[in-house]
């Protein structure tokens, strides 16, 4: 059985063997039997056989995960169980969390992808990754925050119109240092009442964010989702999802049904993105250049549970300030997509209206894909690029 635990951070994918409840009525103890045969027992009397254990969003699990560790490994909190009627879906990726976290306002941050950027903070906490080319080989990062509490987020970096456009889709705070001209003087005044702009370097105040001393200027910058949510509120922004539309989801097929393995290859400048399928967790492990991602926050690995490519016209763009020579990618529109959920791949189509609208997945007879809840990873790539899986 397939279970997701909330760790403090985010829900997380564990395969559970089996939770096993059992009331002893004559002397009013509840005992819950964990994997690998502990037991935890209350002294509370009750007449009642309780059936629905799940853990506080507040619980500290027992021990603290390596690096090293997989998902499967985080121990299951101890402390009193949160009322079921406490948990809800949220909204940006369908995952259970806790109904405080489950609505909260997204938090669309940039984030440097440059080699020396690496490794980057924030990943395992994100509902939502966005990922396509920025200036000249280097691609940038969007890492959008729902339910998840990012104790560390960047390296965090410069704006451009496109990333504008897919933060509207929330009506997100959106978080950088920085942009291009056409980003800073034509996008984001045009989306005032599409985003809360938080900018560091153009009147937004460094209210969110600090710079380290480990790492030189420009891949040094950081922030998180704790002091985010403080300026929100000092900034009297939203504080909640603003009603806008979702995103279609399920729950996993059984584990008997899930192929047992699939490897992807998605091909960018400075260094190929894979992702390797887990059908014990439903879940992809993420890689770059042929080296497994570990989110330097927490030293979790930086795990999938869908992937979305899409195919997008890519060029230079002719408005952009003298002396540069800026990407613009066409996320406005129609075109290719492949769907990559549970060791499958489905090729369909992506929808994107209008620069305020959710960009939708449909297969090959109209409707739309539903993904899997869980985190999702969008993969934005030139018409052309080499996308291989097997």
């Amino acid at each position: 059985m397939i279970e997701r635990i909330w760790t403090g951070h985010r829900s997380v994918v564990v395969a559970v063997s089996a939770i096993v409840v059992v009331a002893i009525l004559a002397v009013g103890l509840l005992i819950v039997v964990r994997p690998g045969g502990t037991t935890q027992a209350s002294g509370t009397p009750s007449a009642t056989l309780l059936a629905v254990v799940s853990p506080s969003p507040t619980d500290t699990p027992t021990a603290t995960p390596s690096p090293s560790d997989t998902p499967a490994a985080l121990a299951t909190p101890e402390a009193s169980p949160t009322p079921a009627s406490d948990w809800v879906y949220a909204d940006l990726d369908g995952a259970l969390a806790p109904k405080d976290h489950a609505h909260r306002l997204p938090m669309a941050i940039m984030v440097d992808d440059h080699p020396d950027a690496r490794p980057q903070s924030g990943f395992s906490s994100a509902s939502i990754v966005y990922q396509a080319p920025a200036d000249g080989d280097a691609d940038r990062y969007m890492m959008v925050f729902q339910e998840g509490d990012g104790l560390d987020i960047g390296p965090v970096r410069s704006a451009r119109p496109y990333f504008v456009y897919w933060a509207a889709e929330y009506k997100a705070l959106f978080g950088h240092f920085g942009g291009d001209a056409k980003t800073l003087q034509q996008v984001i005044p045009a989306m005032t009442k599409n985003i809360y702009n938080m900018d560091d370097l153009t009147g937004g105040g460094t209210c969110p964010y600090h710079r380290i001393d480990t790492r030189a200027a420009p891949h040094n910058a950081y922030t998180n989702t704790a002091i985010l949510i403080s300026c929100i509120a000092q900034r009297h922004y939203a504080a909640s999802y603003q009603g806008l539309p979702v995103r279609t989801f399920r729950d996993d097929t059984p584990l008997s049904q899930r192929p047992a393995t699939q490897t992807i290859s998605i091909a960018y400048p400075m260094g190929a993105v894979g992702y390797t399928f887990d059908p014990t967790t439903d879940s992809y492990r993420r890689s770059v250049t042929g080296h497994a991602q570990t989110d330097l926050a927490n030293g979790q690995p930086v795990m999938a549970r869908n992937i979305v490519v899409l195919f997008q016209v890519t060029t230079i763009d002719p408005d952009s300030e003298p002396g540069h020579a800026r990407p613009m990618v066409a996320n406005v529109g129609t075109g290719k997509a492949i769907v990559f959920l549970e060791g499958q791949a489905v090729v369909g189509t992506w929808k994107k209206a209008s620069n305020t609208a959710l960009t939708r997945i449909y297969d090959s007879s109209g409707a739309e894909i539903p993904l899997v809840r869980g985190e999702i990873y969008i993969q934005s790539v030139a018409i052309g690029t080499g996308v291989t899986y097997k």
